[in-house]
C-alpha cells in the first residue's frame, strides 16, 4: 500500500495543510475568477440589470446573457487555477509531488482513471435511459442542433479538470493529511467525505433542496470515492468517476437548479432528491463490485487495516 502510507515521510504540520488549502482557495477565486469576473463586467457595462439580477441571484448567470458553452469554461477555470496552484507549492510545503498525492508512487495509473470512466458513464446511461422510459414526460428535449458537439467537446476535454482538482484535494491530500493525525484508513475516509459535502452547500441544488436534503447525496459521493480511494490505493479510478459523472450530467441532462448549467440534451422538469439520493447509493455499490472484479481488490477489511509505517510520522500539532 502506498498512497496513504507514503504521507508519512513528507511535512505534515497544520500549518502546512492550512497554508496549501488557502493558497489554492485564493488561486482558484481570484486568478481562477479572473474570466467569468471580465465576463461579468462586460455584460454588466451592456446591460446594468443583468448586474443586480444577478446580485439578487448569484447562482445564476443566464441573466448574463453569455453563451452557455462560454460560460461552462469560465466556470471551469478556477478549478484548473487551483490544480496548478497545487502542483506548485506542494512539492515546497509538504515535501511531495502530485503524483505522489495521487497514488503515493511516481507514476499515473491512467488505465484506472479511464475504466472507471468508462464504467460509471456506463451505468450512469443505463440509470438515465430507465428513468426516460418510466417518467417520458419528466423530460422534454432540450438540445438537438449541432452545438451539441462543442459542448461534448468541452465537457470531455475540461471537466476531467474540475474532477481531478477535487479528488487532488479531498482523496488525495486532505485524505492523506488526516491519515497521519488518525493513523488508520477508515477515519479521513469519513471526515473527507463530509468535508467534500459541505463544500458543495452552497450549490444552488442546496438552496432549492434544502441542506438535509442534498448535502447527503454530496456525502455518499464522497464514501464512494474515498472506498475506492482505499480499495485502489490511489485516487485515480475516482477521479475518472468523478469526471465521467460531472461529463454525463453536462451533456445528457440538465434542470433550472443545477449546478452545471448547459445545453445539454435533455432537461429534467421535475426533481426528486431522495429518488436521486437512492439510485446513487445503488449504482455506487454496484459500481465498486464491478471494480473489485475489474481490479481483482483485495477484501473490504483493507479499509479498517493498520497502515505501515516505514519510519515515524511526522506529528500534527
Amino acid at each position: 500500500m502506498n498512497h496513504l502510507e507514503s504521507s508519512f515521510k513528507g511535512q505534515n504540520s497544520f500549518l502546512r495543510y492550512s497554508i496549501m488549502v488557502a493558497v489554492v482557495l485564493i488561486a482558484s477565486n481570484t486568478i481562477g475568477a479572473l474570466p467569468l469576473l471580465v465576463g461579468i463586467l462586460i455584460k454588466s457595462v451592456s446591460n446594468p440589470d443583468a448586474f443586480s439580477q444577478l446580485t439578487a441571484n448569484p447562482n445564476d448567470y443566464s441573466v448574463l446573457g453569455l453563451d452557455p458553452n462560454v460560460l461552462l469554461i469560465m466556470m471551469i477555470v478556477p478549478f484548473v487555477a487551483g490544480l496548478a496552484a497545487f502542483k506548485i507549492f506542494v512539492k515546497p510545503l509538504n515535501g511531495r509531488t502530485l503524483k505522489k498525492t495521487i497514488n503515493g508512487t511516481d507514476r499515473i495509473r491512467w488505465n484506472r482513471f479511464f475504466i472507471s470512466a468508462l464504467i460509471w458513464f456506463l451505468l450512469s446511461a443505463i440509470y438515465f435511459f430507465i428513468y426516460l422510459k418510466l417518467d417520458p414526460a419528466n423530460f422534454t428535449l432540450n438540445n438537438s442542433s449541432v452545438s451539441i458537439i462543442i459542448l461534448v467537446l468541452i465537457s470531455v476535454l475540461l471537466i476531467p479538470f474540475q474532477a481531478a482538482f477535487e479528488e487532488v484535494l479531498f482523496r488525495g491530500y486532505l485524505m492523506q493529511g488526516f491519515a497521519v493525525l488518525l493513523k488508520n484508513r477508515w477515519m479521513p475516509m469519513v471526515i473527507t467525505s463530509v468535508l467534500f459535502g459541505l463544500m458543495h452547500s452552497l450549490n444552488p441544488e442546496v438552496k432549492e433542496f434544502g441542506f438535509l436534503t442534498m448535502i447527503p447525496q454530496y456525502i455518499i459521493f464522497g464514501m464512494i470515492f474515498g472506498l475506492i480511494t482505499i480499495l485502489d490505493d490511489g485516487i485515480e479510478a475516482a477521479m475518472g468517476a468523478h469526471a465521467a459523472n460531472n461529463i454525463f450530467l453536462c451533456i445528457m441532462v440538465t434542470n433550472r437548479s443545477s449546478a452545471l448549467q448547459t445545453q445539454a440534451i435533455y432537461e429534467q422538469h421535475n426533481i426528486y432528491p431522495w429518488t436521486e439520493f437512492t439510485a446513487l447509493l445503488l449504482t455506487g455499490i454496484i459500481f465498486i463490485l464491478i471494480l473489485k472484479r475489474v481490479f481483482k481488490w483485495e477484501g473490504f477489511g483493507v479499509l479498517f487495516s493498520k497502515l505501515k509505517v516505514e519510519k515515524d510520522p511526522i506529528q500534527i500539532p
